[in-house]
C-alpha cells in the first residue's frame, strides 16, 4: 500500500508526534508542517529544549516534584509551612493548586494513583517516602488532594491506613470537586475552596461508606 505522505522524513516526524497523548495523526501533521515553516533557529531551540528537559530535569529529593535542582523551589522556600503536606497525583495538580494561592504548605507527588486494572499498586507510587516524611516528625497535617474517582478514593484510604500509627491529622479536600473530576481540570475558585474547607479523612470516609 502506498504511503499518503510525499516524504518518508515527513511521515517519520508525523509518526513521532502522533505518539504524544491527545495528538492524532491530523494534529501531528499540522504540527510538523508548522515546524517546517519556521526558521531553522527556532526549530533548533525547540528540539534542544526538549532534549535538555529529558537529559537534565530532576525530581525533588523531598517531594518528588519536577525540579531544576535536587530540592525544588517550593520545598526550599523557608516561608512555606513545612508542617503541612498536600498529597497529589502528579506535577499538574501541584501547578493547579499553586494557582489558587490558597495553600502555603509543602507537597508530596505520588506519581500516580492505585489502579489494579492498570497494574499500578502501592509499591509503584511514592507512598513509602511519604510515610518516611511523616515518621521523621514535624508534620501536623497531611491533606489528601487526589481526584474524586474510585482509584483516588482507594489511594486515599490506603494512605490513611498507612499513616494512622503516627497520629498525624489526615484530611481530604472538600467535595466541591465533583465526583469523577480530575483535580487539574477543576477551576481555581472551586479548587481553592475545596482546600480551605477540607475535612478530616475519617469523617469523610464514614460518609462515603454509608
Amino acid at each position: 500500500m502506498n504511503s499518503p505522505y510525499p516524504s518518508t522524513l515527513l511521515e517519520n516526524a508525523v509518526n513521532e508526534f502522533a505518539r504524544l497523548p491527545g495528538i492524532g495523526r491530523k494534529s501531528a501533521l499540522r504540527l510538523v508542517l508548522h515546524l517546517l515553516r519556521q526558521e531553522e533557529e527556532g526549530v533548533v531551540r525547540f528540539t534542544e529544549s526538549v532534549l535538555r528537559l529529558k537529559q537534565e530535569v530532576k525530581y525533588c529529593a523531598c517531594c518528588h516534584n519536577i525540579s531544576d535542582t535536587e530540592i525544588c523551589s517550593i520545598c526550599a522556600n523557608k516561608s512555606r509551612d513545612n508542617g503541612v503536606i498536600c498529597v497529589v497525583e502528579n506535577i499538574r495538580e501541584v501547578m493547579a493548586i499553586e494557582k489558587t494561592v490558597q495553600f502555603n504548605g509543602l507537597y508530596h507527588v505520588l506519581g500516580g494513583i492505585i489502579s489494579p486494572i492498570d497494574g499500578i499498586g502501592p509499591s509503584d507510587l511514592e507512598i513509602a517516602s511519604l510515610e518516611e516524611r511523616v515518621k521523621a516528625g514535624g508534620i501536623r497535617e497531611v491533606i489528601l488532594a487526589l481526584s474524586a474517582t474510585m482509584e483516588g478514593d482507594t489511594t486515599n484510604f490506603y494512605i490513611f491506613r498507612k499513616l494512622q500509627p503516627y497520629h498525624v491529622k489526615v484530611s481530604i479536600i472538600a467535595r466541591g470537586v465533583s465526583i469523577g473530576n480530575e483535580i487539574e481540570y477543576t477551576d481555581e475558585v472551586t479548587l481553592g475552596r475545596s482546600i480551605l474547607n477540607r475535612t478530616p479523612f475519617d469523617e469523610s470516609y464514614k460518609l462515603l461508606s454509608r
